[in-house]
C-alpha cells in the first residue's frame, strides 16, 4: 500500500505527513487494519524499540470541580457516583504512589480536580512531590493541576516535578462545544508555561466525543506544533451522569486507526494509551502496544482499569518488555534537546497523564470528521457502535486506592 510505505519512510525520518495522508489513515478499511498497525509499528520500534513505559495515577483531589467539561465525571453538575474527597496529605499520596512504583511504574502522575491551583495548592503539591521523591528513589513525577498562573510551573520544577500535563483534548474549532468555562487558548498557554519552566510537557487528546476526522487531525497537528514530549490518547468513557453519557462512537478498530495516525504524525514522541483503553479496545489492547509505547498501570482517576497483573501479562505475552527505571524513554535527540533547554534530570524521559475517567488529565476539555468516503466510514462505525458496542458494563467507578481504605490496583 503506497500510503503506508510513504508514512513509514516519513516516520523514520521524523518528517510530517500531509493532512490528507493523516486523514487517509483514519479512512482505511478493517481489511487493511493489520497493515496499518504493522506500518505504524515499524515507526514505533525505530524510536522506542519494544519497550513499554508504565505510569501510575494518583488522584490527589477528586470531584467537586467548578468547570463544565462535558466529558468529565468530576465536572460541575455531574451526577456520576464517583469518589469525592479533598486533598490527600503528602504521606497519603506518597503511600499511594509507592504502590504503583512497586507494580513497575516508572512515572507517577499527580492529578487534582479544579480549574487550576492556588499558590497554597502548589505548595501542598510541592510537599507531596518531595515526599514521593524521598521515598521512591529515581521515580519521575508529573503534575496535572489544571490552568497554571505565573510562576507556578517554576515552583513545581523546583520541588522536583519532572513534567506537567495539560491536554488540548479536541480541535480549537470545536473546543467551545465541549467546555465553556475556559478556552482552548488557556490550555495552550499552560502547556507553554510548563515548557518555559523546563518541565517536560505532556499534552494529548480525547477521542470518541462525536468529533470528525478533521477534528482529530486538527488537534494532533496542533500538538505536533506545540511539541510536547508525551501525547496521551484518551478514549472517552461515557459516564452516566455526564452530558456525553450516550456517546458510544468508538470501535476497537477505530481506536487502533487513531493511535496509528498519532504515531505517524508524532513518530518520536511518547504516545500513551490513556483512559478508556479497556472500555473501547477490549481484547484488542495488545495490538495497540505496537502503536503506543506507554500505558497507565491499574486504575484511573475515577474509573477502574484492568488488574495491574493483567497489564504486565499482556505486555509480556505480546512480546514487549517493561521499560526499566534506568532507561531514558525518549530518543536521544529529544532527550538531548530537553537537557540543553536546562531540564537536567527533570523530564528527561518525557511524561504525562491520563484521564478523568474519560477525559484529559487534570481539570477539563475533547472530539471526529472528514468528507466523502471518510465521513461514510465514520458514520458506519458510529452506527455499528451504537447498536453493538455500548458496553456500559465495562464502565466501573473506582472504589479503591487513593481516597479510600482499600488497597489500590497496581
Amino acid at each position: 500500500m503506497d500510503l503506508l510505505n510513504t508514512l513509514v519512510d516519513k516516520g523514520l525520518r521524523r518528517e510530517l505527513p500531509t493532512r490528507d495522508e493523516a486523514l487517509a489513515v483514519l479512512a482505511t478499511s478493517d481489511d487493511e487494519l493489520l497493515d496499518v498497525v504493522s506500518a505504524a509499528g515499524k515507526v514505533r520500534r525505530q524510536w522506542f524499540g519494544r519497550r513499554v513505559k508504565l505510569n501510575y495515577l494518583v488522584n490527589l483531589k477528586s470531584g467537586l470541580c467548578p468547570e463544565d467539561c462535558s466529558y468529565c465525571s468530576q465536572r460541575l453538575g455531574s451526577t456520576a457516583g464517583i469518589l469525592k474527597y479533598t486533598w490527600l496529605k503528602p504521606d497519603e499520596a506518597s503511600q499511594a504512589a509507592a504502590a504503583g512504583v512497586a507494580g513497575g511504574a516508572k512515572r507517577v502522575c499527580l492529578v487534582a480536580s479544579g480549574r487550576g491551583p492556588t499558590d497554597r495548592d502548589v505548595d501542598r503539591v510541592s510537599q507531596t512531590i518531595e515526599a514521593i521523591k524521598e521515598q521512591n528513589e529515581g521515580v519521575e513525577v508529573c503534575a496535572c493541576l489544571g490552568l497554571l498562573s505565573a510562576g507556578q510551573a517554576d515552583k513545581l520544577r523546583t520541588a522536583g516535578a519532572d513534567a506537567y500535563n495539560h491536554n488540548l483534548n479536541t480541535s480549537e474549532g470545536t473546543y467551545g462545544e465541549i467546555t465553556t468555562t475556559h478556552t482552548y487558548a488557556d490550555r495552550v498557554d499552560t502547556v507553554q508555561q510548563a515548557q518555559a519552566a523546563g518541565l517536560s510537557a505532556c499534552s494529548g487528546l480525547i477521542a470518541g466525543m462525536g468529533e470528525t476526522d478533521e477534528d482529530l487531525v486538527d488537534v494532533v497537528y496542533a500538538l505536533r506544533d506545540l511539541d510536547p514530549d508525551s501525547v496521551p490518547v484518551n478514549f472517552l468513557i461515557p459516564f452516566e451522569g455526564t452530558p456525553l453519557a450516550k456517546e458510544w462512537n468508538l470501535t476497537p478498530q477505530r481506536c487502533l486507526r487513531i493511535l496509528a495516525m498519532v504515531r505517524f504524525v508524532c513518530p518520536d514522541v511518547e504516545v500513551r494509551i490513556a483512559g478508556g483503553r479497556e472500555v473501547h479496545l477490549r481484547t484488542m489492547q495488545p495490538l495497540a502496544l505496537h502503536l503506543a509505547n506507554s500505558i497507565f498501570l491499574g486504575d484511573y482517576l475515577t474509573s477502574e482499569g484492568q488488574a495491574g497483573k493483567t497489564d504486565l501479562e499482556m505486555i509480556a505475552d505480546a512480546g514487549f518488555e517493561v521499560e526499566g527505571a534506568g532507561t531514558v524513554t525518549l530518543p536521544e535527540h529529544r532527550a538531548d534537546a530537553i537537557a540543553a533547554a536546562g531540564c537536567g534530570s527533570h523530564g528527561e524521559s518525557g511524561g504525562g497523564c491520563g484521564s478523568h475517567g474519560g477525559g484529559g488529565c487534570g481539570p477539563c476539555g475533547s472530539s471526529e470528521s472528514s468528507e466523502s468516503s471518510v465521513a461514510a466510514e465514520t458514520s458506519a462505525a458510529s452506527e455499528n457502535s451504537e447498536s453493538s458496542e455500548a458496553r456500559t458494563d465495562l464502565v466501573a467507578v473506582r472504589r479503591r486506592g487513593a481516597g479510600t481504605d482499600l488497597a489500590p490496583n497496581a
